[in-house]
């Protein structure tokens, strides 16, 4: 099923700190992957599912795979916006698109593609998306549309 973000575009504003950059002054290209990772918790949070009370469900979310693509370097004290959209919604699992660009000029930094499983808390076994949180993910209305939309 492919996820329906027509309306909901989601931006998580984040500065970047000495402790994210190298020695040359620029962020620390792990510390992308940790930018995105928020942006994906805080994307659960506005939707009105917070990790800690999933956690509480039997539900996690893992990173199965992840992919990312590096364009430009983020310095201290940059603010970044950082995308997170699901693009893909199956049973387990969810398809994120997530970009981190510069707030002053909207320069793309890094982009990328994570998949996503849900999982049961102590086995780690995949288990189902919960209705609810699929249908938040989905949109109620026109589920199954993809959407191409940028930060």
């Amino acid at each position: 099923m492919r996820a329906q973000n027509g309306d909901q575009s989601f931006v998580h504003r984040c500065r970047v700190y000495y402790e994210d950059t190298d020695a040359g002054g620029i962020v620390y290209y792990v510390n992308y992957l940790k930018f995105m990772e928020r942006a994906r918790t805080e994307r659960l949070r506005e939707l009105g599912f917070a990790q800690s009370t999933l956690a509480g469900e039997d539900l996690l979310f893992v990173v199965h795979s992840s992919e990312a693509r590096y364009h430009a370097p983020a310095r201290l004290d940059d603010e970044l916006l950082v995308s997170a959209q699901v693009i893909e919604l199956n049973r387990v699992s969810l398809r994120f698109k997530q970009q981190v660009r510069r707030a002053t000029d909207a320069t793309l930094l890094c982009e990328g593609q994570f998949l996503v499983a849900c999982v049961r808390t102590n086995s780690l076994k995949p288990r189902a998306i919960p209705e609810a949180l699929r249908a938040a993910f989905a949109g109620v209305s026109g589920a199954g549309k993809q959407s191409k939309q940028e930060i």
